[in-house]
């Protein structure tokens, strides 16, 4: 049974009251005991409202921890549930890369047909350029050859040329030559 804090102070009133009345010297260690005594008993009273603080905080921390584990329950089941909607989903994706997977593998096969047209289409095309080449490399030829033979003639419409300048400057010296030989006979 705890005591009231009107009797313990009574006591220690009591207490400080009976050492007063005892001659110091003689009592001296009776008045220490009294002292440990006293001091005992508000430790043992100060021990015993910890004791039962501590009692108190660990009734609250067992209520504490049973909501901790409420807790813990239903989020254990919101796990579950996002488990199997991140299962549902899983499946659904891969479902849905399936589809994509065979879609692709469509395109692939159409656009490796549309490929082989092209590359028929390209052949095509490479050997008619080859023989338009040819053609047009055939017409070069049949031009050089003219222009061969259309230089070969402008040669030799230009040493013709030539030969005329000569004969028209020597012509042109004897002419000056005669012009003033007989400009000097006649002198």
């Amino acid at each position: 049974m705890a005591l009231a804090q009107e009797d313990i102070e009574q006591i220690q009133a009591l207490i400080t009251k009976s050492i007063q009345v005892t001659p110091e010297v003689g009592n001296a260690n009776v008045r220490y005991e009294l002292e440990l005594r006293e001091r005992t008993t508000r430790v043992e009273e100060e021990l015993k409202h910890q004791r039962e603080l501590m009692l108190a905080g660990f009734a609250q921390m067992d209520k504490r921890f049973e909501q901790v584990e409420k807790r813990f329950e239903q989020v254990d089941k919101q796990l579950e549930q996002v488990d199997k909607q991140l299962e549902q989903m899983r499946n659904e994706s891969d479902r849905r890369f399936e589809q994509v997977d065979k879609q692709l593998e469509q395109m692939r096969n159409e656009s490796d047909r549309r490929f082989e047209q092209v590359d028929k289409q390209l052949e095509q095309m490479r050997n008619e350029s080859d023989r338009r080449f040819e053609q047009v490399e055939k017409h070069f030829e049949k031009i050089d050859k003219q222009f061969e033979l259309q230089s070969k003639s402008i040669m030799d419409i230009h040493q013709e040329i030539k030969l005329q300048m000569r004969w028209s400057f020597g012509v042109l010296i004897a002419v000056g030559g005669l012009v003033v030989g007989v400009l000097r006979m006649s002198s």
